[in-house]
């Protein structure tokens, strides 16, 4: 009985990630899900609620695990001394990128279906919740550098928001071409490297 109920699951579970892919949470049809899933629609509520419960189970570990790994590394970023900020920075922010990429390419379907397949969802959101916490640790360097001595032009908050979405949406873009992940790895450390001039110049250097 027990692996029955594992198929059946599983069966719902590998129609639904194709169908959420193809056409998104919004356009995706329950009733089709089901039918490819050679399932019955009472054997489906014995599982989920509803359609968006369905979509939470397949991209929530994921969004965990993601977001989970992003605060990890701000937060412990942000307790280092001061002192110790700036020459950690660029070796913090690289260590979480390249965790990034290497999760991604590991979990590209379920990731695929978080980032761009998720409108209609409390998902919706996920990158717009990254690049908010982006800027608010972005501005509290900038006031650790100043403590530190260092002058620095005063950058709007909308202004680092900008650049926060820019570089996430930039970094994304992985999933969104599906790039192997030697190309990836290639293009996000590029990538990198020209968003660190960028700033580099703002801030005066």
């Amino acid at each position: 009985m027990e692996e029955k109920s594992t198929g059946t699951l599983e069966s719902i579970q590998e129609a639904a990630m194709q169908e959420f892919l193809e056409k998104g949470f919004q356009g995706a049809s329950l009733r089709q899900i089901v039918k490819n899933a050679g399932v019955t629609t009472g054997a489906f509520y014995g599982y989920f609620s509803s359609k968006e419960a369905l979509f939470n189970a397949l991209v929530e570990p994921h969004a965990v695990a993601l977001m989970g790994k992003f605060m990890e590394a701000q937060s412990s970023f942000a307790e280092l001394p001061e002192e110790e900020q700036a020459t950690c920075m660029g070796n913090a922010s690289g260590a979480c990128v390249r965790w990034m990429v290497d999760y991604i390419c590991q979990h590209r379907e379920p990731v695929k279906l978080l980032l761009c397949r998720s409108e209609g969802t409390s998902y919706e959101h996920f990158v717009h919740n990254m690049v908010e916490v982006e800027v608010e640790y972005t501005l509290r360097y900038m006031d650790v550098l100043r403590r530190l001595g260092q002058t620095l032009p005063e950058l709007s908050q909308s202004l680092c928001h900008i650049i926060a979405s820019g570089m996430f949406n930039g970094l994304f873009e992985i999933v969104v071409h599906d790039m192997p992940k030697e190309q990836a790895l290639r293009d996000v450390e590029q990538f990198r490297t020209f968003y660190t001039g960028g700033w580099l110049k703002l801030m005066g250097g």
